[in-house]
């Protein structure tokens, strides 16, 4: 089947942003003299957006306005440093390419601040995409459909000719509830055995197996 649209998360799936989201994070929790974290606890935090990344990486027991406090810290640091160390993964870009040539819509939606959603992207991305957006007020974060909904109108898609792409149980889910395809890769942030037990169907281990899949 051919697609019209591809929608793409971002952290783990087109970008490697682990290590630049660990060291704002610890940045944060060491601003307030909390213990930090290493960079495989980091992993197992990040997919339900920053307010939860900071909520897990506290001490257990930390009040709600000193996580609030937490979180702005992490924003203001992670906003100057979330391009330090991270990268596309290797292929993404002749990915995108190929996708486009034939004439195939792509966008992302993540549910990291829409701040670093348009910094990463036009860095990392510029131009490659049709619509970027993350988490924004008023907006419910994935796994609620609505930014892959509003994607899909303001592109004017077939829902049914639309497939989302992620790297873990949120982005799984997050399909699920939109009405598309889930297709999982596994160079992210979930390993093979989690993404099964979360219900992954469709799993892509490399670029050119991913292609095949969204152009044949």
């Amino acid at each position: 089947m051919k697609y019209e649209l591809a929608v793409f998360d971002l952290d783990g799936t087109i970008l490697d942003t682990l290590t630049d989201l660990k060291n704002s994070l610890n940045y944060a929790l060491e601003h307030f003299s909390m213990a930090p974290r290493t960079l495989d606890e980091t992993r197992a935090f990040v997919g339900n957006g920053i307010r939860k990344l900071i909520e897990r990486g506290v001490q257990s027991g930390t009040p709600v306005e000193k996580i609030d406090e937490v979180e702005k810290v992490f924003n203001s640091h992670y906003a100057v440093h979330c391009v330090d160390n991270t990268k596309p993964y290797d292929g993404i870009h002749e990915l995108v390419k190929a996708l486009r040539a034939k004439s195939i819509k792509t966008a992302v939606v993540s549910n990291k601040g829409d701040y670093a959603v348009q910094t990463l992207c036009e860095k990392y991305f510029n131009g490659l995409f049709d619509f970027c957006v993350g988490a924004r007020e008023g907006v419910r974060k994935k796994p609620f459909p609505d930014s892959v909904n509003e994607v899909i109108r303001v592109l004017g898609a077939d829902r049914s000719k639309t497939v989302y792409i992620g790297d873990s149980d949120v982005d799984i889910e997050t399909a699920k509830n939109a009405g598309v395809r889930c297709i999982s890769v596994t160079w992210g942030f979930r390993d093979i055995p989690f993404l099964e037990k979360n219900g992954a169907t469709d799993l892509v281990s490399d670029m050119d197996t991913l292609l095949k899949v969204l152009t044949e």
